[in-house]
């Protein structure tokens, strides 16, 4: 057996907690805002997913890469976490199908990662003290540099992310003879979502970002889709605008995460930073209209106001988080419009929440 010396890392948190580690061997330094999943699967589709663009992920599976990765099972062009935190590190995997070692994956798209870390330790901590930005660093740069450095990095709060991951020009996806048409803006779109829309007979066309209601109206649809995305939802103005245009003209509209947070926000309906956010595949919800429990997947740091949006009387409450009480999902009394605060396309699971696509397709027939 070979046996290999690797660097020593550290992950320097933004109050000057340090956590040490080793480097899987791509050298260099990478910031973001720390927070961790703790979904025992999927790791691809985490890493892939536009939603944790900025973030720096602590993965609470103690084992990484143990079934490598699979080129079918991406949610965008590349990586988009800003760097991996995590206990064991599979260098090597064992997979039938894989196309490929996450080793090798980490080192075409250049991603930092740093394993042999208490994360327990590290998840615990971050509970505690909720999300903050921090710093990963395998090339020994001086813990005083990596503070300076830190302390320029951007809060969360305020920062708009969807013009970093929204494509940068439409396209189409699924079949041109589809029975309805949807037009879906981009705020960092899984691509999972569009294979659920697609397969219930849905053409869709995607609009970047900062598209207005004109653009995506033009493509004559027979309903609107807001994606999920990274960052704080409240600097989207456009987006807001586009949903109250949508709401205007009374358009079936359906919204996932991001898209849900910015349908709140054009119904007057704030929002907020939460402490430490929902990440993970085992998030319990219940769905208020029909009383049933729901384990659904989930990736949000930014949530609605509940009480707020009790006391508007357009709105209606229809998924609430059974772990705290935020809100997950919610419907306008008065228009053909709802979303919901996590993701019924999950791959690769769970899919108790897949049934809403079907709603949204039900309201697309009018």
């Amino acid at each position: 057996m070979k046996y290999t010396t690797r660097q020593s890392a550290i992950l320097l948190l933004s109050d000057g907690t340090i956590f040490h580690g080793k480097s899987i061997g791509i050298s260099g330094t990478t910031f973001g805002e720390v927070c961790f999943n703790t979904g025992m699967t999927g790791y691809q589709e985490i890493f892939t997913d536009p939603s944790y663009f900025g973030q720096i992920m602590v993965a609470t599976n103690p084992h990484i890469g143990n079934y490598g990765v699979n080129d079918n099972e991406v949610e965008s062009a590349g990586i988009k976490i800003a760097g991996l935190v995590c206990k064991n590190f599979s260098f090597n995997y064992s997979r039938e199908d894989s196309s490929g070692s996450l080793e090798d994956y980490f080192v075409k798209h250049n991603l930092i990662c740093i394993s042999d870390v208490d994360t327990r330790a590290l998840v615990s901590y971050i509970r505690e003290n909720g999300a903050m930005n921090a710093v990963i660093s395998t090339d020994g740069t001086s813990i005083e540099d990596l503070k300076i450095a830190l302390a320029n990095v951007p809060d969360m709060k305020g920062l708009e992310l969807a013009s970093k991951v929204s494509t940068k020009e439409p396209y189409f996806f699924g079949d041109e003879n589809a029975k309805y048409k949807v037009s879906a803006l981009d705020l960092g779109i899984k691509t999972n979502i569009l294979r659920n829309l697609a397969k219930r007979d849905c053409y869709i066309k995607v609009f970047p970002y900062d598209s207005s209601y004109t653009d995506l109206a033009s493509f004559n649809p027979d309903g609107f889709f807001l994606s999920n995305g990274p960052g704080d939802p409240e600097p989207l103005s456009g987006a807001i605008e586009v949903a109250k245009e949508i709401l205007k003209n009374n358009k079936p509209l359906f919204g996932i995460c991001l898209g849900h947070q910015v349908i709140g926000l054009a119904n007057g309906i704030s929002t907020y930073k939460m402490f430490n956010g929902h990440r993970g595949i085992n998030h319990p919800v219940k769905n208020l209209i029909t009383g049933k429990g729901e384990i659904t997947s989930q990736n949000h740091g930014f949530a609605v106001n509940k009480e707020e949006l009790e006391g508007n009387p357009d709105l209606e409450i229809t998924h609430l988080h059974l772990n705290d009480g935020t809100v997950a999902g919610m419907r306008l009394k008065n228009k053909n419009c709802f979303s919901v605060q996590y993701h019924p396309e999950a791959s690769p699971g769970p899919h108790d929440s897949s049934y809403l696509f079907d709603q949204f397709v039900l309201n697309l027939k009018g």
